[in-house]
C-alpha cells in the first residue's frame, strides 16, 4: 500500500504540517478530514486539490471525512477574503450538503468498510450549543492574542472593512470541529489549502489544551496558474463540477487549454497517473510539444472522473466541429447546450421562422436576411469558390436554406472560410 506522505511528496501537494505527522500516518490508521464551504450546490475546480488529498489518504488506506460547514457557512471564513459574505439558511444548506455529497461519491468510495468515507456536517453539534457553553468550553482555551495573530485576521483588521466579531470567531468555531471529531470519530489530522494553516492549527492548539491530545495538521499549496493568474477562474467566473453550470463541454476545454507549465503540474495534482506513467507523458510532450499529449490526457482523466465517458466523447466530437474536423451528423447530434457552448461568442443573427420555412435561396439567406455577407455579389463569389458551408456541409448557389437546416429546431450554422461561424437562430 502506498505511502500518503510520500505519495504527496511527489505530485508537490504538501505546503506546512505540522511536527509527528508523518510518523502518525506510519503507525496506524487515521481518519483524517477537510471542511467543504457549503454556500453553493456545487463544488468547483478549486476545490479538487483537496478533494485529491482526501482520495489518496484512502488510497493508502486511511478514513477520509469531508465536513460540510453547515454551521460555519452561516458565519463566513474571513480566510483570504476582503469582506464578509452573506448567511444562508439551513435549509439551503441542507440541499447543498446533499448536492456535494453526491459529487464526491464519485471521487470517494463512501461504502469501503473500515476507511469508508464519512460525510459530516457540524451544524448537527453546533446547533444546540448555546453561546454561554461556548464560552466555557471553546473561548476560554485560546488567547486573543493567539486570534490576532493569525495572518487571516490581520489582513481583514488592518483593511478598511475591518472585520466583525461573527467571523473574528470563525477559527474557534472550526477549532471546535476538530475537537469533536477527534472526541467523537477519532479524527487526528486536519487538511486543507496552505490559506487555512491558521484555522486549523487553532484545533490542534484546542485539542491539546482542552483534551490533552496529540492532532496534526497538514496544508497543500493554492493552486495558482503559471501567470500568475487566479486558478479555476475563467472570463465567466468559476469553473464548476456541476453541468448545468459549467457545461462538460466547458469543462474539457478548460483543462485542454492549460499552458505547457500548468499541464505539468495539474496532470501531477488532478489524475491518480503513476509517477511513471506521468514522467513517460512530460518525455513524450517535451519531444512534440504541440501535439499536446499532457492536455489531452489531462483533460480526458478529469472529464472522466467528474462527468463521464460518454461526456467526454461529446465534448471531443464538439471540439472537433469547432475547430474543422466535424461532419453535419456530429454537428446534428449537439443538444442545444452543447450547441451554445460550443459557438459562445460566435457572432449570431435572428431570421423569422416563417421565412426559412418558405424556403430561401442561400445568397438571398447569406446575403440578405442575415447580413453575413455585405453583398449579393460577394456571396455569390464565396458560393463558387466553395467558400461557404452551411451546418458543416459545403455549399453552393443553388442551394436553398429551409426548416430542415435547423439544428435543433431552431439554430443554422454557417461557416465563412475556415475559422468564422456564424450562428443563426429563427425566431
Amino acid at each position: 500500500m502506498m505511502n500518503f506522505i510520500d505519495e504527496l511528496r511527489w505530485r508537490g501537494m504538501i505546503h506546512d504540517m505540522t511536527p509527528g505527522t508523518e510518523e502518525q500516518l506510519s503507525k496506524e490508521t487515521t481518519s483524517g478530514y477537510i471542511g467543504y464551504d457549503p454556500t453553493s450546490d456545487s463544488l468547483h475546480i478549486g476545490n479538487l486539490a483537496s478533494i485529491m488529498m482526501l482520495v489518496h489518504l484512502q488510497r493508502a488506506g486511511h478514513k477520509p471525512f469531508a465536513l460540510v460547514g453547515g454551521a460555519t457557512g452561516m458565519i463566513g471564513d474571513p480566510s483570504g477574503k476582503s469582506e464578509e459574505r452573506n448567511l444562508l439558511d439551513e435549509t439551503v444548506l441542507r440541499h447543498n450538503q446533499e448536492c456535494i455529497k453526491k459529487q464526491l461519491e464519485k471521487f470517494l468510495d463512501f461504502s469501503a468498510g473500515p476507511v469508508s468515507a464519512e460525510m459530516v456536517n457540524n451544524y448537527d453539534w453546533m446547533k444546540e450549543f448555546s453561546f454561554l457553553n461556548f464560552l466555557r468550553e471553546v473561548g476560554k482555551h485560546i488567547t486573543v492574542n493567539y486570534m490576532v495573530a493569525k495572518d487571516s485576521v490581520k489582513k481583514r483588521m488592518e483593511s478598511g472593512s475591518g472585520i466583525s466579531f461573527t467571523e473574528f470567531t470563525y477559527q474557534l468555531v472550526q477549532g471546535f470541529d476538530y475537537c469533536w471529531l477527534f472526541q467523537h470519530k477519532n479524527v487526528k489530522l486536519q487538511m486543507g489549502g496552505s490559506d487555512q494553516w491558521g484555522n486549523i492549527v487553532t484545533g490542534t492548539e484546542l485539542i491539546r489544551r482542552k483534551l490533552g491530545g496529540d492532532a496534526f495538521a497538514l496544508t497543500c499549496p493554492l493552486i495558482t496558474k503559471a501567470d500568475g493568474g487566479k486558478f479555476g477562474k475563467t472570463e465567466s467566473g468559476n469553473v464548476w463540477l456541476d453541468p448545468k453550470k459549467t457545461s462538460p463541454y466547458k469543462f474539457y476545454q478548460f483543462w485542454l487549454n492549460s499552458s505547457d507549465s500548468d499541464a505539468s503540474e495539474y496532470i501531477k495534482k488532478f489524475t491518480l497517473l503513476s509517477k511513471v506513467e506521468i514522467e513517460t507523458l512530460q518525455k513524450q510532450h517535451d519531444e512534440a510539444p504541440h501535439l499536446r499529449v499532457l492536455q489531452k490526457t489531462l483533460a480526458e482523466d478529469i472529464t472522466i472522473r467528474v462527468h463521464s465517458k460518454e461526456d467526454l466523447q461529446a465534448a471531443i466530437e464538439a471540439s472537433e466541429i469547432l475547430f474543422g474536423k466535424g461532419t453535419t451528423e456530429a454537428l446534428k447530434k449537439l443538444d442545444e447546450e452543447m450547441l451554445l457552448a460550443v459557438f459562445e461568442g460566435v457572432p449570431g443573427s435572428e431570421v423569422a421562422r416563417s421565412e426559412v420555412a418558405k424556403s430561401v435561396n442561400a445568397v438571398d439567406f447569406l446575403a440578405e436576411m442575415t447580413q453575413i455577407f455585405s453583398s449579393k455579389g460577394e456571396a455569390r463569389r464565396m458560393l463558387k469558390e466553395g467558400g461557404v458551408a452551411i451546418n458543416k456541409a459545403k455549399v453552393d448557389e443553388s442551394f436553398s436554406v429551409d426548416s430542415s437546416c435547423l439544428l435543433n429546431g431552431k439554430y443554422i450554422l454557417v461557416q465563412k472560410g475556415k475559422k468564422n461561424y456564424f450562428l443563426v437562430k429563427a425566431v
